[in-house]
């Protein structure tokens, strides 16, 4: 496989190292902001055309008014509904090339449980069926790319305790929380699983997390003493979003990826810093399970892959 652009090691990376990319295009969910909408940014800085993806018209074009210079393009696209996932990706897969998808959007602890427009749980509905649904679709765009890459993004929460991937859509307990942690897990145990099926063809998938940074999940949720307690955290341990974003654009860029790699920033407790190969949750690559993932999916979702 082809590789993009090289980098230098990744314990010593930065943006800075990343190399020409005028020809190539990506496509971020959740791109109009926080980590997506800085990845959007270094992205376009380095040549790339940059396909922002998201649920509202308006929210994508002021993101688009934020950035300078290069070409962008906007998808209005609802990771909740099966049908606007569809529509979106048979526009793009009967004629774009995409050569790196990143599946960065994402809902985090919502208090009470609630459903997606197909009856999902809204979480794991939107951060894991939404993303499987999107990457099926656009396998074609995916394929037409000397060397694709589908890059999606976890967190932190993948490793608190969920276990195996039981009750997917939390009907026997709900916690926003909880939901989150499965939905990351889910993430991961995907990747991993896609990565195996797409292995021998062009496209390499890997997941990253980007470690702790300040961003609107973490606003959607916040009162006053909220605020104060995330704003002392962002101080003493928390990264900012562009610097969350560091993860995420060495996945997409890097030469040095290996296809079903984890990777996360290097600093302490894996929170923030350059990016270096993260540990996986507990039970993560078990293939039984990531068949078990794939299967189920497939069946809610009524979604299946072309590999």
């Amino acid at each position: 496989m082809v590789a993009m652009p090289a980098t230098r090691p990744t314990a010593h990376w930065s943006p800075t190292d990343i190399g020409d990319l005028t020809g190539r295009t990506a496509l971020i969910t959740g791109g109009n902001s926080g980590i997506g909408l800085e990845t959007a940014r270094v992205l376009v800085g380095h040549g790339a055309r940059v396909i922002l993806a998201g649920r509202d018209q308006a929210k994508l074009d002021r993101a688009v008014g934020t950035l300078s210079g290069g070409r962008m393009d906007t998808l209005a696209v609802d990771l909740g509904s099966l049908a606007s996932i569809a529509a979106a990706t048979d526009r793009l897969a009967a004629t774009e090339t995409i050569d790196v998808l990143i599946n960065n959007a994402g809902v985090m602890n919502v208090p009470e449980r609630r459903t997606t427009a197909d009856g999902f749980e809204l979480t794991f509905g939107t951060n894991h069926l939404g993303h499987f649904a999107l990457t099926a679709g656009l396998l074609p765009a995916l394929r037409r790319a000397e060397a694709a890459r589908v890059v999606t993004v976890s967190a932190m929460a993948a490793r608190w305790g969920v276990g195996r991937l039981d009750d997917l859509m939390s009907e026997q307990r709900y916690g926003g929380m909880r939901a989150y942690a499965k939905s990351k897990r889910a993430n991961v145990v995907f990747t991993r699983e896609l990565a195996r099926r797409l292995s021998g063809t062009n496209i390499a998938a890997v997941v990253v997390h980007p470690g702790s940074a300040v961003t609107n999940l973490q606003r959607q949720r916040q009162g006053v003493l909220d605020r104060a307690a995330v704003a002392l955290a962002r101080v003493l341990l928390m990264g900012s979003p562009e610097g969350a974003a560091w993860p995420s654009l060495w996945a997409s860029t890097s030469a040095d990826i290996v296809s079903g790699g984890f990777y996360g920033p290097a600093g302490r407790d894996q929170t923030a810093g350059a990016p270096i190969p993260a540990k996986l949750p507990r039970g993560a690559d078990d293939p039984a399970e990531g068949l078990r993932l794939w299967q189920e999916s497939e069946r809610l979702t009524g979604v299946r892959f072309a590999i």
